[in-house]
């Protein structure tokens, strides 16, 4: 499976178990797939195509900044968006 999979894969999984639900009082979780390479120019993780500023600010991200990371890393993989996600404000 490739990254672009996975990491899609992943993101319908949360979508579909309701953890993008704007609603939901579930924590937003993490896109990390346990592939932490920076690439080559070190701009993005190759396994969650966050970038080294979303990576160091997860941790402290409420969940709507947390959904429009998912939403800016799904966009960098080429990767589809969750309908769940469609309505994301960009903080």
């Amino acid at each position: 499976m490739t990254a672009i999979q996975t990491i899609a894969a992943r993101a319908s999984t949360l979508s579909a178990a309701g953890y993008f639900d704007h609603d939901s009082d579930e924590v937003v979780p993490s896109p990390c797939v346990s592939v932490c390479r920076m690439s080559a120019d070190g701009s993005l993780c190759e396994g969650c195509f966050r970038t080294i500023d979303e990576i160091r600010h997860w941790s402290v991200a409420d969940d709507a900044t947390r959904r429009a990371i998912w939403v800016r890393l799904l966009g960098r993989a080429s990767a589809p968006v969750p309908e769940s996600l469609h309505t994301t404000e960009q903080p």
